[in-house]
């Protein structure tokens, strides 16, 4: 990214401690006042790009969000089993003073840090940005709204109800309490559609040309997914409870303004016309999608849509996720991988199902051995294919995390067109990303979806099979009311394969596999059924691979999976540093 200038920013939190009003409402002694700045393109474009910069804070999104928010799930499993603050926060038995999140810098004070340096660009650029007669001002303008949209929407899927503040803080506004979140989700969505007509689309302007800037694709695709957040099923206090310490419900939103009925239509017209746009497209190969994330592709206009936009030398991403690998002499990625059944739930032609799932890990000097059964790594991240920029050790990689791609907007439009009745509609979206991966097989899948009910569960297998690794599965569970019963299923899954039996009785009684190397991997024979050894010298026997559940580690990795109930703590809590610091304003929900 560019490096940042600032120019009368106040970079201050939600919860900040008092800097005395004589301070807030003082007069910025610099040259450059709002309105040198916002009516200049380049000092305003520093501004906006300080929004972004908040992401790279060390315990933001780079050490703290990303790496802990989205697990575990039916398909993405913390690796470790040992009982700490890390494993706390996986296992839905996350505490107000866990020691990775209760920080005076952590993720809800940075964020909303991003949101006051929108909120002040917002301001600055509707007051003296000429955005009605400057093109290049309105993209600011529809930047900022775009920024904070996200950031709002990354808030509430997190902590459930949070402060509404869109504009700066003032000395009668730095201490809020939570509002209901339907107040939050009507102004995103109302941002991003005025944002919307003043962004151009991927790969048509100077500043769409790369994913790390917003456009009116991941606009539109953003407000679908704020949209179907906001009409879907979340725990919820009661009705006019928020910040009373309400354990809340699972339910819909008692908003007529937020139901299905009334948002599906507008989402449905913002994703077609995505797609009518022609301004993205999948990959024809879901490998080359990947590799060319991890060699820093931000070049908008193909199937990704808008990335973190980390530094090249800042950020976590293959460092936490990536196959795991032994680089100067320490492990790095293999935090978090796929559940141990999900290979095995995918169609045998599936070519997502090896990019996805892989159980090999990287020794010192490249070489390769089999991973167990419990440690599965997330195939797409590798720092063996980060050509461009090498990883050789240190904290962070530079690998820009994908937000949204094509795929997704295809998967959404498929879902709410299923929703509205349009079955036929449903089907062609559909099949677009199930014939990437499964080529012919996808004629005959599609063709055998002829409900609603089957279409919508036909979805909701896609999405896990499309999004392994991205992290967007919590939320669809959350929405889709599914959370713990999919968690539960998963578990089930585990057991079965453990014990060869159920679900998973074709794989081999014995639970032997073979593997040989092969295109900087491991290919493994015995786990498509195959009952008899591989012809020929080069594979290598790992006996007793499924089944070694003798020691009982069986039941020990599934009673960790979530130790508590994840339908009461599917958001965190507001953490202590923070409520102390609110002088009263903010009370925990939920039953924390």
């Amino acid at each position: 990214m560019k490096k940042f200038a600032y120019f009368l920013l106040i970079a201050l939190s939600a919860t900040m401690v008092s800097c005395g009003d004589d301070f807030l409402e003082s007069e910025t002694k610099s040259a450059f006042d709002e309105s040198v700045v916002f009516s200049n393109y380049t000092l305003a474009e520093y501004n906006v790009f300080s929004i972004a910069e908040t992401f790279g804070h060390t315990n933001n999104y780079r050490g703290r969000f990303l790496p802990w928010y989205g697990f575990n799930t039916d398909i993405e499993w913390y690796v470790s089993t040992t009982t700490d603050a890390k494993s706390e926060i996986a296992t839905y038995d996350v505490t107000v003073n866990n020691s990775q999140l209760n920080l005076d810098n952590g993720p809800y004070n940075e964020i909303y840090a991003g949101i006051e340096r929108a909120n002040i660009c917002i301001k600055g650029l509707r007051t003296y940005g000429d955005v009605e007669n400057n093109a290049d001002m309105a993209y600011l303008l529809g930047e900022s709204l775009t920024l904070r949209a996200f950031l709002y929407y990354e808030l509430l899927k997190a902590f459930g109800d949070v402060p509404a503040r869109f504009e700066p803080i003032s000395s009668a506004t730095i201490y809020l309490p939570k509002s209901d979140r339907d107040v939050v989700y009507k102004q995103i969505l109302a941002d991003l559609d005025e944002a919307a007509g003043y962004l151009p689309w991927p790969a048509t302007t100077a500043a769409t040309m790369t994913t790390d800037r917003v456009n009116k694709a991941f606009a539109h695709g953003l407000y679908a997914r704020v949209a179907l957040a906001a009409s879907g099923y979340a725990l919820r206090p009661e009705d006019g409870m928020v910040g009373t310490g309400d354990a809340g419900s699972i339910r819909l939103s008692s908003d007529p303004e937020l139901s299905k009925a009334t948002l599906y239509p507008i989402v449905l017209e913002k994703l077609q016309e995505v797609i009518g746009s022609n301004s993205a497209s999948l990959y024809k190969s879901y490998e080359q999608l990947w590799r060319d994330f991890n060699n820093f592709d931000i070049e908008a206009g193909k199937e990704t849509l808008f990335v973190i936009p980390f530094s090249d030398s800042r950020g976590r991403w293959n460092y936490t996720f990536a196959v795991r690998t032994n680089i100067a002499g320490s492990d790095r990625g293999g935090t978090v991988g796929p559940a141990p059944s999900l290979y095995f739930d995918f169609y045998k032609g599936d070519q997502r199902r090896d990019l996805s799932c892989v159980n090999f890990k990287f020794k010192q000097d490249d070489a390769i051995e089999p991973a167990n059964i419990e440690n599965w790594y997330f195939g797409k991240y590798r720092f063996q294919w980060m050509e461009k920029q090498p990883y050789t050790g240190g904290n962070d990689d530079g690998i820009k995390p994908v937000v949204m791609r094509y795929s997704d907007i295809l998967l959404m439009a498929a879902e709410v067109a299923n929703e509205l009745e349009q079955l036929d509609v449903a089907k062609g979206y559909f099949k677009e990303v199930r014939q990437r991966a499964t080529g012919a097989e996808a004629d005959t899948y599609v063709a055998s979806l002829s409900s609603k009910e089957a279409m919508f569960k036909a979805i909701t297998e896609e999405r896990k099979f499309e999004f392994v690794g991205e992290f967007l599965r919590k939320g669809d569970l959350i929405r889709w009311n599914m959370l713990k019963d999919k968690l539960d299923e998963s578990i089930q899954d585990y057991r079965d394969l453990k014990s060869v039996s159920g679900d998973y009785a074709y794989l081999n009684p014995e639970g032997d596999v073979w593997y040989r190397e092969v295109d900087g991997g491991l290919e493994f024979y015995g786990f498509n059924g195959e009952r008899v050894a591989p012809e020929g010298d080069e594979w290598t026997k790992k006996g007793g691979y499924i089944t070694k559940d003798s020691d009982g580690q069986t039941e020990e990795r599934a009673s960790t999976i979530y130790t508590a109930n994840p339908n009461q703590h599917m958001y965190w809590p507001i953490f202590q540093a923070t409520i102390i610091n609110s002088q009263g304003s903010l009370v925990n929900d939920f039953g924390y």
